[in-house]
């Protein structure tokens, strides 16, 4: 276990640093105009970051100790054809889901 000393450091100082990086754009850069080059690489940082955060879960799935199994990789194809055809992120979601939960289903049986 972790000494709660150590443990409050890193929640205070992780806190900190969030407020800082948040006020950087909002505080200090919210009122200005920002450039165009920016604003162009600001509206892929979404599409950058959910990848990103899902990959691992997919890939190296803590439920199977690491090992890619093929509900999470079919979930994952799934919902990036549905994406790319639909262009619509909740059914992408939906469907993706949908699929994960059946497979993991029928693999349970």
């Amino acid at each position: 276990m972790i000494d709660q000393t150590t443990l409050w450091i890193v929640i205070v100082g992780l806190g900190i640093g969030s407020y800082a990086l948040r006020f950087t754009f909002l505080g200090i850069v919210g009122d200005r105009p920002m450039p165009p080059w920016l604003l162009r690489h600001l509206r892929y940082t979404a599409v950058a970051i959910l990848p990103a955060l899902v990959a691992p879960q997919v890939v190296w799935p803590a439920a199977t100790g690491g090992e890619a199994d093929l509900p999470r990789m079919s979930a994952a194809a799934v919902t990036l054809v549905v994406g790319l055809i639909t262009k619509n992120v909740l059914a992408a979601i939906m469907s993706g889901a949908g699929t994960l939960f059946g497979l993991l289903w029928l693999v349970a049986l």
